[in-house]
């Protein structure tokens, strides 16, 4: 893939630092951005032991909950970017509603936290992007846009609401994004992630020495049918298709290991 420029929400920590890190690998540009500034101070002081700060990549704190922080953001990558945004993964996500609160102790303050971090944010920052996505003067075709949602869109475990119902909302965002933003050339997509282990991509991991594989049993691994859990890997390859593939817009890809196709039955 020809170097690209990306812009990546919830990047300081997990998914969003694993495909920070393995994307600037690969020779793109990437904006890391994220409201925990420990983690993110982290991140960017490791990254820039091989990579060139505020050449190779930028780190910006954003609240996204705030849009006024989001509009900030957008200005910010249209000067880093120099006004050209391959691709935007809207990845953060609060993930407090993820074994939390009973339904019946479910309070509005928790609820809106994951929908205003979840589903808001994506879609407001999505839209303060527009400009520097579409295609535009020299640009042979615009960007693509990433949402981040969640195989939990589709099954649920106990006290999920407020995550679920997000990451189920990003699919419909997706679809219809799609549809509006095709005059503009822009593309959206949406990946779902089941079990990506990445325990070991923050900075408490970093500190221990954690190696990827730490906390996993076997039973973990043959609960998937292809025989381990994901790796961070596993989704960085499915955002290099949905950025390549230019006859690809308004798609659900599912990396979960087979997880969501397979049957439990309870043990006798």
């Amino acid at each position: 893939m020809v170097s690209k420029n990306f812009l990546i929400t919830g990047a300081a920590r997990g998914i969003g630092r694993g495909l920070s890190r393995l994307l600037l690998q690969k020779g793109h540009r990437v904006m890391l951005v994220d409201n925990n500034i420990t983690e993110l101070n982290h991140i960017n002081n490791l990254l820039s032991q091989q990579y060139q700060p505020d050449r190779d990549f930028q780190s910006i704190q954003c609240n996204l909950r705030s849009p006024i922080e989001i509009k900030g953001t957008a200005e910010a990558a249209r000067q880093f970017f120099s006004g050209h945004v391959d691709c935007l993964i809207n990845n953060a996500a609060n993930t407090s509603g993820v074994g939390g609160s009973h339904f019946s102790e479910l309070t509005l303050e928790d609820w809106n936290a994951s929908v205003e971090t979840n589903l808001t944010a994506p879609m407001l920052l999505s839209q303060a992007c527009l400009s520097i996505l579409q295609k535009t003067g020299a640009r042979t075709s615009g960007g693509c846009i990433i949402h981040m949602s969640s195989t939990r869109a589709f099954m649920s475990e106990v006290n999920n609401e407020p995550y679920s119902a997000t990451k189920a909302g990003l699919l419909g965002l997706t679809q219809s994004m799609a549809t509006s933003l095709a005059p503009l050339n822009i593309r959206v997509n949406a990946i779902l992630p089941g079990w990506i282990h990445v325990q070991s991509e923050c900075k408490e991991a970093d500190e221990e020495g954690q190696a990827w594989e730490e906390g996993l049993s076997k039973n973990d691994h043959e609960w998937h049918l292809n025989g381990r859990v994901g790796r961070v890997e596993d989704v960085l390859r499915a955002v290099e298709y949905l950025v390549e593939s230019e006859f690809v817009t308004g798609a659900e890809t599912v990396v979960d290991g087979g997880v969501t196709r397979k049957m439990v039955c309870p043990e006798d």
